[in-house]
């Protein structure tokens, strides 16, 4: 190859979400120079769309809330719920070294969060699980602070809050705005904070955004440098080692060198539309992610050139979604823990709990998709009193549903159980049946098919006015029935990585010079979800260790 480079840097990061911002962020702290190439013209990756969180067992935050999680306990429960699916070093690495993620950010960068109380892993009740929970979030930010180019090219969750900044902790509780005196009291601090704000000329961030503008703001402060429009074409590679990237910028096809290394932190593929046929489960469909759009697997397939091994390419970080006629996917989140709501498959029958954590609800679609019972899509129904008294689909409680939603049949109407089961195509006695027999349930206060309400997890975001805060009858017309796809936040297979994050190729040797963290890698958490945030953090903390290793092991400068 040439031996003439365009540029050189001693790390280059491909990617600027919340792995490649942390590689990048971690290598300025180290004194090395640093390079972040972004395929859109906007920063922020999917973490930017997201909730934010992170969840890292044993960091501060949690001694701080005096939650006393333990080594023990996390790895119990990591052996509890992701099992044996990922080597051993992997799992034990993120549990050394995510909490020290954690501390040296909060130390050394803006980059901060809080814990986030009650919020709980998502199987709390398994062997090491939390019901207090694991996860933190990032402290609100005023976008302000970044200068004028940075606050107009980061990529915006564009979420339905009224131009109000929300946090974690205050969405629980606003989904209750109509029920209890706490999110009464959460809506007027939240409220408040908008008029400060407003008074002293600041933009609060929260969530995902929140994180991102930290993260941005510290790469600034640390002098690093960020490109964007510069996808990447390619890794140049000699003698078995990667030496750096070509990308294209302004037309051009340039050449980085890398003196210490390459981080691929890129995300996945879930906006690839022949790569989910090939690896997912069908029926599949890019309509359906909430992942954003530059998803398309881009790194992939300059490091299978190299030999690199993958894994976990069946796997997406599972999120069931809607998708009104603007074609945006919805979330669900809190929707799935309401009372007087079901789910059901094409013939009218529940088949899981619709409550169960996203990752496991998207599973159960799939495992239970059959002809003549189809669950994708699913149909998710409610009725007046649910609409009533509960925030649905980002709407207020009692707001009606847009009118292009009911006149262009996304969202069906019907003044009983049985008209609204002609308006999905079921049989009106079974679709009878089934609310008959969910609603003895709710009755009695426990799901006796799906134990709906009987997790911690299933509680959060559920009435706690309730004897079963998941459970109420429906019983009240109109009814609504909206339907749900398998949606994704991200697809979780990609290059098999060891402890350091260097990638691997089938033989189990390391690709030099080549690192990859976040989605474009095979995520630590196998084939599971254990807990609010599980994707972020170890994106977070594998990104730090990618770039640790460089510093140790290969020195800045020309070789």
């Amino acid at each position: 190859m040439n031996d003439t480079w365009d540029h050189t840097y001693d790390v280059v990061v491909v990617g600027s979400g919340a792995a490649g911002l942390a590689a990048a962020v971690t290598a300025r702290l180290r004194g090395l120079t640093v390079l972040v190439v972004e395929k859109t013209d906007l920063y922020g990756g999917s973490t930017a769309l997201s909730g934010g969180a992170i969840w890292v067992p044993g960091n501060f935050h949690l001694d701080a809330a005096g939650i006393g999680d333990t080594p023990e306990k996390a790895r119990a429960y990591l052996d509890a719920t992701v099992g044996d699916r990922v080597p051993a070093e992997r799992k034990d690495a993120y549990l050394a070294h995510g909490p020290r993620m954690v501390r040296e950010f909060h130390d050394r960068t803006a980059i901060r969060f809080v814990h986030t109380p009650g919020y709980s892993d998502y199987y709390p009740e398994r062997l090491g699980g939390s019901p207090q929970g694991r996860s933190i979030e990032p402290q609100v930010f005023d976008l302000r602070k970044l200068g004028p180019e940075q606050r107009a090219t980061m990529r915006r969750a564009g979420l339905p809050t009224y131009g109000l900044t929300i946090t974690s902790t205050d969405f629980r509780q606003l989904n209750m705005v109509g029920r209890t005196w706490a999110g009464r009291r959460t809506a007027l601090t939240v409220g408040l904070r908008a008029v400060r704000a407003r008074l002293a000329r600041q933009e609060p961030l929260s969530l995902g955004e929140a994180l991102i503008a930290r993260m941005r703001y510290s790469l600034d402060t640390l002098g690093g440098e960020l490109w964007l429009s510069a996808p990447l074409t390619g890794l140049v590679e000699k003698d078995g080692r990667v030496l750096g990237v070509r990308v294209t910028r302004e037309g051009r096809e340039l050449t980085v060198r890398a003196n210490g290394g390459v981080v691929l932190a890129s995300g996945g593929f879930s906006h690839d539309q022949r790569l989910r046929e090939k690896h997912l489960p069908a029926p599949t469909s890019t309509a359906w992610s909430s992942a954003a759009e530059g998803q398309t697997g881009d790194a992939l397939q300059p490091a299978l050139a190299l030999g690199a091994a993958t894994d976990l390419m069946d796997r997406v970080w599972g999120a069931p979604s809607v998708v009104p006629p603007e074609g945006k996917p919805f979330f669900l989140v809190a929707d799935r823990g309401i009372p007087g709501m079901v789910v059901v498959d094409t013939s009218g029958e529940r088949y899981t709990n619709e409550a169960a954590p996203y990752h496991e609800f998207v599973d159960a679609m799939y495992a239970n998709d059959r002809p003549g019972a189809g669950t994708v899509p699913s149909w998710l129904l409610l009725d007046a009193t649910s609409k009533s008294r509960y925030v649905f689909l980002g709407l207020l409680p009692g707001r009606p549903f847009p009118r292009a939603w009911l006149e262009g049949g996304f969202v069906r109407k019907a003044a009983t159980v049985e008209e609204l089961a002609v308006r999905i195509g079921v049989a009106p006695r079974r679709l009878r049946a089934t609310v008959d027999r969910f609603n003895g349930f709710a009755r009695a206060g426990r799901d006796e098919d799906f134990h709906r309400g009987d997790s911690v997890y299933d509680r959060y975001y559920g009435d706690p006015t309730l004897p079963c805060p998941n459970l109420a009858p429906l019983e009240k017309g109109p009814y609504y029935a909206i339907p749900v796809h398998p949606g994704d936040i991200g697809t979780k297979g990609g290059l098999v990585t060891d402890a350091t994050a260097r990638v691997l190729r089938e033989d189990g040797t390391a690709i030099d010079g080549l690192y990859a963290s976040g989605n474009v890698s095979a995520a630590v958490m196998g084939e599971t979800y254990p807990g609010p945030g599980a994707t972020i953090g170890p994106a977070m903390t594998f990104g730090r260790l990618a770039v640790d290793h460089i510093a140790r092991t290969a020195p800045a400068g020309p070789r």
